[in-house]
């Protein structure tokens, strides 16, 4: 994947931020070897179409329908009436990688853009600690609304959002998604296990319109930011969504 190389005092400015003062980007090879990449399963990439040609004029128009249909969606009393504004999603339309969160918090909320608060400034060190901009991911969430109190979502309230979420990526057609918290894996993944068990496991994220696509799951950054012992945990997630990205 064409990167953006960071001088090394930047990176390590973005490393001790993560609390990974001792560590740098070049591993050995037995910390990145326990990533398998199976080629076969790898969708292929999306064709990039002529930006003046009939097929980037339609991309742009479901793009808008969707973002039209998010921002008129009441499916979620509560949330339709509660929200100051709804929150799409943001970043680079033909990404190759997919970030997915939990639900907007406040300041999300507020600006109508996710990972903005403190755990947003914490996401965009992970990923620039690994050569990724934030600029040159796409971010969304599970939910699109602001959950009263920042409460968890409710599987009925997940269950709403989810055909969003499922035509976003199937728009983007990702490489690779990188899930951050419980509530938003388990939603992904449709399953109960605890994020600690999730970890480390190689997952794939498939429907009837877009997939196989690998997911690496990790700890949100909010909760990183409570438990500041378990970001080196996360860097090893890192290293496995680096070590994935080198070999595309």
């Amino acid at each position: 994947m064409p990167g953006c190389e960071l001088p090394e005092s930047l990176r390590q400015y973005y490393l001790d931020t993560l609390g990974i003062t001792n560590w740098r980007l070049q591993q050995p090879a037995s910390v990145v070897a326990d990533v398998v990449v199976d080629q076969a399963a790898l969708p292929d990439a999306a064709p990039v179409a002529d930006n003046t040609g009939d097929a980037s004029v339609a991309l742009d128009d479901d793009w808008r329908e969707l973002q039209q249909a998010v921002s008129q969606c009441r499916l979620c009393e509560e949330l339709a009436q509660s929200r100051t504004q709804t929150v799409f999603g943001v970043g680079n339309r033909q990404a190759d990688v997919l970030v997915i969160g939990e639900a907007p918090g406040r300041d999300e909320d507020a600006q109508g853009e996710p990972f903005v608060g403190r755990a947003g400034q914490l996401l965009n060190a992970m990923l620039a600690a690994i050569d990724l901009p934030r600029e040159q991911v796409f971010i969304a969430n599970i939910l699109k609304c602001r959950p009263p109190n920042n409460r968890d979502p409710s599987p009925q309230e997940a269950q709403n959002c989810r055909a969003f979420l499922q035509r976003q990526i199937a728009l983007i057609q990702p490489k690779v998604i990188f899930v951050v918290g419980r509530i938003a894996a388990q939603n992904l993944l449709d399953t109960d296990l605890a994020i600690g068990k999730m970890r480390g496991r190689d997952y794939q994220y498939q429907d009837e319109n877009t997939g196989p696509v690998p997911v690496i799951v990790t700890y949100h950054p909010a909760y990183l930011l409570r438990q500041p012992g378990e970001k080196r945990k996360s860097w090893q997630d890192l290293l496995r969504l680096r070590a994935l990205m080198q070999s595309w």
